[in-house]
């Protein structure tokens, strides 16, 4: 028998957004878990999204109906739309120098505009899902799909005390959830 544990989950809206789900999630799977892999599936900025073009009702209508679709099928953990990057910074590392770099970032192919933060049973049925997804925006688009780390695929780097560390982070992570 697999198991999951949850270790909170908040309503998050604003204003001018959305009312999205999001799910704080801290796995202990067990071998054999049906629903073991967790994909980020990042909806690729286009020249649009970078301009601040917002999604028309139809397709906010058609993402939602789509998130619902996720939500029911118990696999949506989070989802989020990004603002452009004009409105985002990067910080570079070079060695233990930092600097900032403002917005907006040349390569638009390169950027993200939204995710979500899926569990399947495997790539091919995370892909599954994302062909049934609406186009997120009003032009041709990108949806990449990536597997996301377990603390299982670090191996014995993740000692017992940097579990236990993990641990507290989460529960420190529900706390402000909920806050």
């Amino acid at each position: 028998m697999s198991r999951l544990r949850t270790v909170a989950h908040a309503q998050v809206s604003s204003k001018n957004t959305l009312s999205i789900y999001v799910l704080l999630v801290r796995r202990t799977w067990v071998k054999g878990d049906s629903l073991s892999m967790r994909f980020m599936v990042m909806v690729k900025a286009t020249k649009d999204s970078e301009a601040g073009v917002m999604p028309s009702e139809e397709l906010l209508t058609a993402m939602t109906r789509y998130n619902e679709e996720l939500v029911k099928a118990g696999i949506l953990l989070a989802a989020e739309g990004l603002k452009p990057s004009s409105t985002g910074k990067k910080v570079r590392f070079s060695g233990t120098n930092r600097s900032v770099i403002d917005g907006p970032f040349a390569e638009t192919k390169e950027l993200i505009a939204g995710f979500w933060l899926i569990q399947a049973k495997s790539m091919e049925e995370a892909v599954e899902w994302v062909k049934r997804c609406p186009n997120p925006m009003m032009e041709e688009s990108d949806i990449e799909i990536r597997p996301v780390f377990e603390q299982d695929d670090f191996g014995d780097a993740l000692t017992p005390e940097v579990r236990a560390q993990e641990q507290r982070i989460y529960e420190q992570m529900t706390k402000n959830a909920q806050a």
